[in-house]
């Protein structure tokens, strides 16, 4: 009996896209939500392993947005 594939998702940060149709920066970000710059990098360049809830609020009430607009998923085959 051969086993099945294991389908994984992978959760991707849109914060880059967002910000770019609302042309802010990260600095404009940081100030406006009290979010580290760093943080808000790894996000921007979807390199972040994990994000306070709160951080998510801050970030979809100063663009205006849903947490599905901030994050969507791509399925991974394993």
């Amino acid at each position: 009996m051969t086993k099945p594939r294991i389908q994984a998702v992978a959760i991707q940060s849109r914060l880059s896209r967002l910000m770019g149709e609302k042309r802010v920066r990260i600095i404009d970000v940081a100030r406006a939500t009290g979010i580290s710059r760093n943080m808000l990098s790894k996000l921007y360049y979807d390199r972040a392993q994990r994000v306070d809830l709160a951080d998510i609020a801050k970030l979809c009430e100063y663009l205006e947005c849903s947490v599905g607009d901030l994050f969507g998923t791509t399925r991974i085959n394993k």
